[in-house]
């Protein structure tokens, strides 16, 4: 697998590879080296190893993924995927292992990373929990009064705007996922090329492909999440019998349960130790005493997790590739955008939903009901562009997938923006994603006039009802109003209607997040307060006691109280990030980044920022969170600037304004040699097509001047390459040290070549040219003297060869030295076209590397 490695300013890597297989074997080592401990802590949460690591509070985590029986799933897909899409992931791991200094990877680990990250995403199972006890202690009609999932809102944005808005004429299609803020980032930018493609995107490390974000030049996709319900709770009825066994009620009677012990360790605590049961539904994920819970997802429907589709989307050119390739996916369920260059738009969800009772959709349901089978999957819906699309998470396209959705605001916002003009550009797009038009702020405000308050009380009334509703973070009313808003939803809580749902449950730990009062009624508020069930003299007694409340605290900007705690779990000797303050935005706005109302501070927000323009793909911009790189160093932090600004940063395509950082040639060695202190060096075959970069940059560097190719076109030295590489009497090669190419190397019959006119030919002559690149090493002392050693025991290695010959230039002084010193004796300077040559000869038995056997 050969490859290279080059970045641009902020040190994005872009990869370019021969073929698909070894371009996937590049991101592979590209994550492992860039990303190392992301990339173990990403395999430790996948197979339920990772409190071994990060100590005790990951063990909940771990018990439900060993229930869930993640790394078995994942093994299961990656044995029924097809044999390219196998092979493809395959080698992203071989990438992985070739280049990481932690755990190796399992051919399926990146399956049952993706499994593992989305078990809970968007509309999760979880969520059924909470709506069951609301129904239990407030009846049928309370749930909807709680429509919002949580723990934490969902915020992510995107749109498309056709070329009838845009400066260009060409579509525009733009958007920010919002996860879980972490450094390193969730989402890694890249650029991925080979024979087949060139994309440019936002990969997700520890998968192989662009799932979510990507242009390749001629189409450009994103997506948002669906908010689709997909997993199903099922009321299983279980008995132990005597000889051990376990059985479930099922609609036809009693079924056996699979059941076995798994045991875990823990930093710092003790081992322990969770029984795994799976029923014919699916796994056992809670028991208690209203009887165990198992879940059903599509993945225990059928072993596809969708990663057919990603290679798919890499090859992509048009709209309807993108729209093919879609079919195929899975988990989670988007909403998808895509444009051409040619016109094309899309917008559709892509996944798989089951079709089943609509009780399913919103409650845990009995096992052993027939009516509550999967019957299938539902059609995914799509819907015609014109001239703007929006997605929000909100109901949109993705309407009959699901059953709680995000409100309306941040989408209507997002399309009245758009609507302001019609010569929109990539750049202009920062406008968008940076909004901080608090559209839900009128829930409190509008009731504030009706209040009776003391006299500071009344003054920040006064101020509030002036606000521009803005959360922007030099704001200080937007600090007021978020604290009225958060003593608010406390009070609330507090109320004795709510006090049933406050109770301890016997639901585990792991699931308490999703049961939590307190951001239930954040996240739902408006719907709270419609609701009825809090009267309108305790709706507002609770504002007016909150409004006191934050007259009483001290003044501060809205930045320095809403700040960001990115998740980090520093890796060995690194140090900490702490909380980031000076950042707008909050839960509804565009600029969507808040624990609305639960806590200022706050761990969700734009994952990554990106504006995909199909008139020009190096007018497109995107910006990360922190940076491009995982590792500390000058890349690991330094786009966090920009992004806290709202800055866009540019997407570079030319590959003349990169930085080439490494490249791996990974090829069959016609010698290969270790040298102790030194490395191992090997010799492969020059492929000119494939190697063109590499050896264009060589020779026309002007330290290669005596090479004679400094003026030399690509084209022209690509042919010269082409040519030795049809001839049996001369061949060029490829030195590599450790697989990173160090030199190109030679070698030609003298009696074929000019130079064989020029002196006597002797039996076993053998000529060499050695060209060595510049920053590869070689200013230590004796490097070069030792990479000759290495190909003189290569030339020596057939017998037939005798004396070795080479003609540098004449003028190259250090070339003769270094001949010299090197056991060389010089010759007579001969004329080679317009090149004045030194000859110099070494003989077999004089050679510096008699006695060194060949390996």
């Amino acid at each position: 697998m050969s490859f290279s490695c080059h970045r641009d300013a902020w040190g994005i890597p872009h990869l370019r590879a021969s073929d698909l297989l070894a371009l996937a074997f590049a991101q592979g080592w590209n994550a492992a080296t860039d990303r190392a401990w992301q990339l173990e802590r990403l395999r430790r949460r996948a197979t339920g190893t990772a409190a071994e690591l990060l100590g005790p509070e990951w063990a909940n985590w771990d018990r439900l993924m060993r229930q869930v029986r993640v790394t078995a799933k994942a093994g299961e897909v990656f044995g029924a995927l097809d044999e390219d899409t196998r092979a493809w992931v395959a080698a992203y791991v071989d990438g992985v292992n070739a280049g990481s200094p932690v755990a190796p990877w399992e051919p399926w680990t990146p399956l049952a990373v993706w499994y593992a990250e989305h078990l809970t995403f968007g509309s999760g199972f979880p969520a059924k929990l909470w709506r069951q006890t609301v129904r239990d202690t407030l009846g049928e009609d309370a749930v909807a009064r709680f429509a919002m999932d949580g723990p934490e809102p969902i915020g992510s944005n995107g749109w498309l705007v056709s070329g009838d808005r845009t400066a260009s004429g060409k579509a525009i299609v733009a958007g920010d996922p919002h996860r879980f803020i972490q450094l390193p980032g969730s989402y890694q930018q890249i650029r991925l090329a080979c024979d087949e493609f060139d994309v440019v995107g936002l990969a997700m490390p520890g998968i192989p492909g662009i799932a979510h974000f990507g242009h390749t030049g001629g189409v450009a996709w994103g997506i948002t999440n669906a908010m689709a319900d997909t997993q199903d709770l099922y009321r299983e009825q279980l008995r132990r019998n005597m000889d051990g066994s376990i059985e479930a009620y099922g609609p036809g009677g009693w079924e056996p349960v699979r059941r076995w012990t798994e045991t875990f360790a823990v930093a710092g605590g003790d081992d322990e130790t969770v029984e795994i049961l799976e029923t014919a539904r699916g796994p056992v994920v809670a028991d208690g005493p209203d009887g165990a819970l198992s879940l059903r997802g599509p993945v225990n429907a059928a072993p596809d997790l969708g990663f057919s589709t990603l290679p798919k989307l890499l090859r992509a050119r048009t709209v309807a590739d993108v729209d093919a390739a879609l079919d195929d996916w899975v988990l989670p369920v988007n909403v998808v955008m895509a444009a051409d260059t040619a016109g094309g738009l899309l917008h559709r969800a892509a996944g798989k939903v089951p079709e089943r009772d609509a009780e399913n959709t919103r409650y845990p349901v009995f096992a052993w009901d027939g009516r509550y089978a999967w019957k299938g999957w539902k059609p995914m819906p799509r819907r015609d562009v014109e001239q703007i699309a929006t997605m929000a998470n909100d109901r949109g396209v993705a309407a009959p997938l699901g059953v709680e959705f995000c409100s309306t605001d941040r989408a209507d916002r997002i399309r009245a923006l758009l609507e302001e003009r019609d010569d929109w550009t990539a750049d202009g797009m920062a406008r968008i994603h940076t909004d901080t038009r608090l559209p839900t702020a009128g829930l409190l405000l509008d009731l504030l006039p009706g209040l009776d308050l003391s006299p500071d009380a009344a003054q920040l009334r006064k101020r509030l009802l002036g606000w521009d509703r803005r959360m922007d973070a030099a704001s200080t009313d937007a600090a007021a109003f978020a604290a009225v808003r958060r003593a608010f939803v406390r009070r609330l809580a507090e109320l004795p209607v709510f006090a049933p749902l406050a109770n301890p449950n016997w639901h585990p730990a792991f699931f308490q997040p999703w049961l939590a009062l307190v951001p239930r009624i954040a996240f739902a508020l408006r719907h709270v307060l419609e609701s009825g069930l809090v009267a309108d003299g305790d709706r507002d007694a609770a504002l007016a006691a909150a409004v006191e409340e934050a007259a009483q605290g001290e003044p501060a900007a809205w930045g320095d109280v809403h700040r960001l705690t990115a998740w980090h779990d520093p890796a060995p000797g690194e140090e900490a990030v702490g909380p980031l303050g000076g950042i707008s935005g909050d839960a509804d706005c565009v600029l969507s980044a808040s624990g609305a109302g639960v806590g200022e501070d706050f761990l969700r927000g734009p994952a990554a920022r990106w504006a995909w323009d199909l008139a020009d793909r190096e007018a497109s911009r995107w910006i990360v969170p922190f940076g491009a790189s995982g590792e500390p160093g000058p890349h690991q932090r330094d786009q966090f600037p920009l992004w806290k600004r709202g800055e866009l940063a540019p997407v570079v395509t030319d590959w003349q304004e990169l930085q080439e950082e490494y490249r791996m040639i990974d090829r069959r060695p016609v010698f290969e040699h270790e040298v102790g202190g030194f490395g191992r060096v090997a010799i492969v075959p020059v492929r000119p097509a494939e190697d063109l970069d590499l050896i264009y940059g060589w020779v026309t560097e002007e330290r290669a001047t005596f090479w004679g190719m400094t003026g030399h076109s690509k084209d022209h030295v690509l042919e010269i390459y082409e040519y030795l590489d049809s001839l049996d009497t001369h061949h060029a090669f490829l030195v590599l040290r450790d697989r990173e190419p160090i030199a190109l190397f030679q070698t030609y019959e003298p009696a074929a070549d000019p130079v064989g006119e020029c002196y006597e030919v002797q039996p076993g002559d053998i000529g060499a040219h050695l060209l060595v690149a510049s920053s590869r090493g070689q200013a230590r002392p004796g490097f070069t003297g030792e990479l000759m050693g290495v190909l003189a025991l290569y030339l020596f290695a057939d017998p037939a060869h005798l004396r070795i010959v080479v003609e540098p230039d004449a003028r190259n002084m250090r070339a003769a030295a270094r001949m010299r010193r090197t056991g060389f004796t010089l010759g007579p300077e001969i004329q080679l076209g317009e090149k004045r040559a030194q000859l110099a000869f070494i003989r077999r038995e004089d050679a510096p590397c008699q006695g060194v056997s060949k390996e």
